[in-house]
């Protein structure tokens, strides 16, 4: 999942980054504005990307994390 927040130009980056390594329809989008707990764990450190409840990276996207979990 990627926590994002609407009008955040690094969110909308860190997605197109995220959907040129494939992973376009992979992750769901969530707004972390949206959602109280989530807002209260992330706050401002919008882009989140998460998988399986942990956080994968942050922020810019980390490629070689990100890999490896595609890579299972």
């Amino acid at each position: 999942m990627v926590w994002s927040r609407a009008g955040c130009l690094l969110c909308e980056e860190f997605i197109a980054d995220l959907a040129a390594l494939g992973g376009a329809g992979t992750f769901e989008v969530r707004d972390v504005d949206a959602d109280a707990e989530a807002r209260s764990r992330f706050g401002a450190r919008v882009p989140v990307l998460t998988a399986d409840g942990r956080e994968v990276c942050d922020v810019h996207l980390d490629v070689r994390r990100v890999r490896a979990l595609f890579a299972g």
